[in-house]
């Protein structure tokens, strides 16, 4: 595998960053929470990409695989803007974004402040204000209490170690909720769920596309599929929502 190239953000953050050059509209896709570029959705997109001639862009936000800072230091503020530098500087003309979990999240924020720069948009199991609507209001009274005292509280997570959650990336996450309101996106968009979500459930979904507002938008439910979004045929179902978003932007 190559090494990665790197970007100093205007905040001065170094991100890692993997670019291929391509016809436009380009291919920006956004990763989850404590997630990185050398996942197998990002791999197989850039493959894919690679093998259509189309332009692509992965990408590690802040804290996150081998980009600079600490990831109990950083919070949405900060990842959303990770992905609009990387989207500014490192890509030409109108993008299609990919967004998986919390970068579903991002992605949304990228269609509010630059979307001169957003031709389509597709979202994988995306998990917007997830800071307030799952994590805070899954919290006790000890959890939140503990977040008071000492600035952050552990949860457990099937992926590994367990997440520790600290009380800036909550706070700061209530500045950057998109579900609150009206949620326009004038371009194509397709949302993609799996029904056997177990971290983010299909009425998360449902309430996306409720706030949604656009001429052109669908939201597809994998019966099986987990969070991962991962198998073949998830995969596959991916680069067809993308491609369909890239022929009606393109059209």
């Amino acid at each position: 595998m190559s090494e990665p190239s790197y970007l100093e953000t205007p905040q001065g953050r170094k991100l890692a960053y993997h670019r291929t050059a391509g016809k436009g509209p380009g291919v920006v896709f956004l990763g989850g929470f404590k997630s990185d570029m050398t996942g197998t959705k990002a791999q197989h997109l850039q493959d894919w990409a690679e093998a259509e001639g189309r332009a692509f862009l992965r990408f590690d936000y802040s804290g996150h695989g081998q980009s600079s800072e600490a990831f109990l230091d950083g919070a949405i503020g900060d990842w959303a803007e990770d992905a609009e530098a990387a989207i500014e500087m490192l890509t030409e003309g109108p993008q299609v974004l990919v967004g998986s979990s919390m970068g579903g999240w991002i992605s949304l924020l990228m269609t509010k402040r630059i979307p001169e720069r957003i031709a389509g948009l597709v979202t994988i199991a995306a998990a917007p204000d997830f800071t307030e609507d799952s994590m805070w209001a899954g919290f006790d009274e000890a959890q939140r209490a503990a977040l008071e005292m000492v600035q952050q509280v552990a949860l457990p997570s099937e992926y590994g170690e367990p997440y520790v959650i600290t009380k800036r990336l909550i706070e700061d996450g209530r500045k950057h909720l998109v579900l609150r309101g009206a949620l326009p996106l004038p371009f194509p968009v397709r949302f993609l769920q799996g029904t056997a979500d177990a971290d983010v459930d299909m009425s998360v979904a449902l309430r996306l596309l409720e706030r949604a507002e656009g001429p052109d938008m669908r939201l597809t439910l994998v019966k099986g599929a987990d969070h991962r979004f991962s198998s073949p045929d998830d995969l596959a179902h991916i680069t067809a929502a993308i491609t369909d978003v890239l022929v009606r932007a393109e059209g």
